[in-house]
């Protein structure tokens, strides 16, 4: 018998999903939790080695950015939601970079309210309205949504939290303070509908 002949009990007995049994996919599904529960540990990793190299041409790295654009939000009243979702708006710069705010998004919409989500889904298209017109293009493509409910406050997320966040003399947070924050949000039931709040739309805190 050959050691791939030798039946493992961490692992499925099956080649092809079809053929899985009831024990298979049992055995499976407690280490998806498990790899869930790790969800936050992974995403700060990642936060972690944005941190290693500057965002190429700007004056501070990625790491930075999030931490700036999140004390922002913090020191503005912002609760967990929109602190974690400001933290991490950027986190797929590294992995999907002409997609990043829709895969940031995909990590954050089972766990913070819907409004936050589709915000995060979005800043890239109302990010043009800084910076579209060098480059020819449109730099009202925000426009399209003008009818949606989170208009307006995608608008002051770029103005407020984000696309002033890239100062190297940024009086920021550390990502320390922000750790529990981030294992708060994704320690909640995923997809819980009391937490994602559908079609609530309040805005951002208002400044004190």
């Amino acid at each position: 018998m050959s050691d791939t002949d030798i039946p493992n009990s961490d692992t499925v007995a099956f080649t092809a999903m079809k053929d899985g049994s009831r024990e298979d996919y049992l055995m499976l599904q407690e280490k998806e939790h498990r790899y869930i529960e790790g969800t936050a540990d992974r995403l700060l990793d990642e936060l972690r080695r944005q941190g290693e190299t500057s965002m190429e041409g700007y004056k501070i790295t990625r790491l930075d950015h999030a931490l700036q654009s999140a004390t922002r939000a913090y020191r503005d009243g912002a609760d967990a939601d929109w602190i974690v979702a400001t933290l991490l708006h950027d986190i797929g710069d590294g992995l999907a970079p002409t997609n990043h705010d829709k895969f940031a998004a995909a990590i954050l919409k089972p766990y913070v309210r819907e409004e936050c989500a589709w915000v995060v889904e979005h800043h890239g298209t109302f990010q043009m309205i800084y910076y579209m017109h060098h480059y020819g293009g449109d730099p009202n493509q925000r426009e399209q949504f003008k009818d949606h409910p989170g208009y307006q406050t995608c608008i002051d997320f770029c103005e407020r939290w984000d696309q002033s966040s890239f100062d190297p003399d940024c009086d920021q947070l550390d990502l320390s303070f922000f750790e529990p924050i981030v294992r708060d949000v994704f320690a909640r039931k995923p997809h819980d509908p009391a937490i994602m709040q559908p079609g609530a739309y309040a805005g951002l805190p208002q400044f004190a």
